[in-house]
């Protein structure tokens, strides 16, 4: 069994313990109503974490997708705003791009400009952050149309389409790293950049390409939240960069590159997810949330870095054995 599958099965099992915890102790946990909810506000997380895992397999980080978030939801009510009726798919186009295009500048700087990714995308947090306070005057998107709400669909029926979303856009992402050159060239990149260099992979256009998919998908994630509100807040997405990374770590890609699943995310996703409601269902305060969190995610950190170690030595072994 790989790493990948163990760590998917150690947080499959944890999931599971808690479900078992709040089964018996507060059954109202899994009520129809708390289980949507949960979903709708963590659907935003799990979409741009599929980016951020596929970024972070090549070995590098975004912690921009706040900004980008903002921004990007920004846009999608203002263009529903000069849209005909059924303009929120247009609006989510609009999303999208305006997220691809901050995504490609913040590769570009990464792949061929050779800065630090840590400190490409702190950089491009603070300015998008501030170029949008500064655009909107720290003024809300308002007057929203209604068939921008949902979608144009009935309330009821936006979880189903939602989900539906989340699981084509996973699938879809998972099948692409496992069987597509490109999400090989992806795992290699993040594996031994120098050896995929050799081999004929163009590394710049890999970690360019990732940085650009990421951002489109953080695009994707601000136009299904924003469709919930009938306004949408200038100021949205802040702290969801931290959200991201700790579920993608927690559910075992590799802080150096080169492994991780998407499957894997999507679990982190729903244990840190589920963490702060179950507190509150089970009594306790709710601010033991970020300890604990911080917990399992130093945990998981901990754990990859010991493997990594293990790894490495059995390699020098195998090199001086040969």
């Amino acid at each position: 069994m790989t790493l990948a599958y163990r760590r998917e099965g150690t947080v499959a099992l944890t999931i599971a313990v808690l479900a078992a915890v709040l089964a018996a102790v507060s059954p109202s946990y899994f009520s129809s109503e708390n289980v949507i909810d949960l979903l709708l506000a963590n659907l935003p997380v799990a979409v741009v974490a599929l980016g951020a895992t596929v970024v972070m397999i090549t070995g590098e980080i975004d912690i921009s997708v706040g900004s980008v978030f903002a921004i990007a939801g920004v846009v999608a009510g203002l263009v529903a705003k000069g849209q005909p009726p059924g303009g929120a798919w247009t609006a989510t186009l609009a999303a999208c791009a305006i997220g691809g295009l901050a995504g490609v500048c913040s590769g570009a700087l990464v792949a061929y400009w050779k800065v630090p990714s840590i400190v490409v995308t702190l950089a491009m947090m603070i300015a998008l952050r501030d170029a949008l306070r500064w655009g909107t005057g720290g003024a809300w998107v308002q007057n929203l149309p209604a068939g921008f709400q949902w979608f144009g669909l009935p309330q009821e029926r936006y979880p189903l389409m939602a989900i539906g979303v989340l699981m084509l856009l996973g699938a879809g992402a998972s099948w692409g790293l496992r069987h597509l050159a490109a999400g090989r060239m992806v795992y290699a990149t993040g594996s031994n950049p120098s050896a995929a260099r050799l081999s004929g992979i163009d590394v710049a256009a890999v970690k360019c390409g990732v940085f650009a998919l990421g951002g489109a998908l953080t695009g994707v994630a601000a136009a299904l939240n924003a469709v919930r509100f009938n306004q949408v807040p200038s100021n949205g997405g802040i702290g969801l960069e931290m959200k991201v990374i700790a579920a993608v770590v927690v559910g075992g890609v590799s802080t150096t590159g080169g492994r991780g699943t998407i499957a894997g995310t999507l679990l982190g996703v729903v244990l840190l997810g589920a963490i702060g409601p179950a507190l509150t269902f089970l009594g306790a305060s709710a601010y033991w949330e970020r300890a604990i969190q911080g917990a399992i995610i130093l945990t998981a950190v901990a754990v990859d870095a010991s493997r990594g170690r293990v790894a490495a030595r059995k390699a020098m072994t195998a090199e001086v054995h040969a």
